[in-house]
């Protein structure tokens, strides 16, 4: 019965993960859909607690779980509560860093309790303790520019330099997979060094305009490196979850480099960055935005057709908000209509 009900909860935890995750896609039902992940994620920890045995025994160290527990979800509440939406990007680059980090750190134990299990079970751990590390590193740097607290660094030098530490952590982990009783002890302690300054290394040279690229892939590394540690505890809902996060980080990432005509590959390597999104060379197809005066928007918004004010990071900063919704009721006045309720989502688009 007891294992029954485990992977019931799991279950349900895989539904709900699913499902918030497609309510996301939609402003009006992301909080909802939140909760709901939130539900699922409460019943599968809570279901591990009661239900969860090995070898016949039930889970210990309890309290210390609990307590542990108590104390992230009160730091968790109280960051929640403080950050100022402005500041929402870093908060997220600095929860992603702390998954990517509690990956590394089930590679390092899991290892450390059987360092003698088969060459694929060796791979999933060395995997998920460099993705894990990567995203870690990277995520705390991201933190640190969005917060105007690490300067952008920009050499070309870096660009061979990432690429290096690349085929290094490539090597090593083909080295311990191989020869885990000569390689295994030492590599796991250079790759976790490697990974750590890799992460650090490819996020440095990349500016703010093309931060949230960099977070996005971040976020993919975290739910991969998650996946990992289902695979590695049979875990169906951290499996699910992980794979969510991954791909769904992954499709994220083509598509916005896609739209800034960034390479994934660029990415990965840290070689592009360090003045903002309008240093990308400019396709056939692409515009180029150009800042005019009140009086240039005021003709352009007088002879359009239709408007369309998009909110967005660069909005949020401004706090122009207000003025959005002042320049809305100011059309609306000249008989221009909402195609989408002001109070709803504010400044979307407006036509004739």
């Amino acid at each position: 019965m007891s294992k029954f009900l485990l992977e019931l909860s799991y279950l349900i935890g895989s539904i709900t993960f699913i499902l918030g995750l497609k309510m996301l896609s939609s402003p009006d039902n992301a909080r909802k859909g939140n909760l709901i992940a939130a539900v699922g994620m409460l019943l599968a920890i809570v279901g591990t607690i009661l239900f969860h045995e090995k070898d016949g025994q039930p889970i210990g160290n309890i309290p210390w779980i609990i307590a542990a527990m108590t104390i992230g979800t009160v730091i968790g509440w109280y960051m929640a509560i403080k950050v100022k939406m402005t500041a929402m990007p870093q908060m997220v680059s600095f929860f992603n860093g702390m998954g990517g980090a509690c990956a590394a750190i089930i590679s390092i134990v899991e290892y450390n309790a059987h360092p003698e299990g088969s060459s694929g079970y060796l791979l999933i751990i060395f995997l998920g303790l460099v993705i894990g590390s990567v995203s870690f590193s990277g995520s705390m740097i991201a933190y640190g520019k969005l917060d105007e607290k690490i300067k952008d660094l920009s050499s070309k030098m870096l660009t061979w330099l990432n690429l290096l530490l690349l085929a290094l952590i490539f090597i090593i982990v083909g080295m311990a997979v191989s020869s885990p009783e000569t390689f295994g002890h030492t590599a796991i302690w250079i790759l976790l060094t490697l990974s750590l300054l890799y992460g650090v290394l490819f996020v440095m040279p990349i500016g703010g305009a093309d931060m949230p690229v960099v977070i996005s892939l971040l976020n993919s590394f975290t739910g991969m490196a998650a996946a990992f540690g289902g695979f590695l505890y049979h875990n169906q809902v951290m499996l699910t979850g992980g794979i969510l996060v991954g791909s769904a980080g992954t499709i994220l990432t083509v598509l916005m480099c896609k739209a800034m005509n960034r390479s994934l590959l660029n990415v990965i390597i840290g070689s592009f960055g360090g003045g903002g999104g309008g240093s990308s060379k400019q396709g056939s197809g692409d515009q180029v935005a150009k800042e005019i005066s009140l009086t240039d928007a005021a003709i352009l918004c007088a002879y359009a057709n239709k408007v369309c004010i998009v909110p967005g990071y660069g909005l949020a900063v401004a706090q122009a908000q207000h003025i959005c919704h002042e320049l809305e009721k100011k059309m609306e006045e000249k008989g221009w209509k909402s195609v989408l309720p002001s109070t709803r989502w504010p400044g979307v688009c407006r036509a004739t």
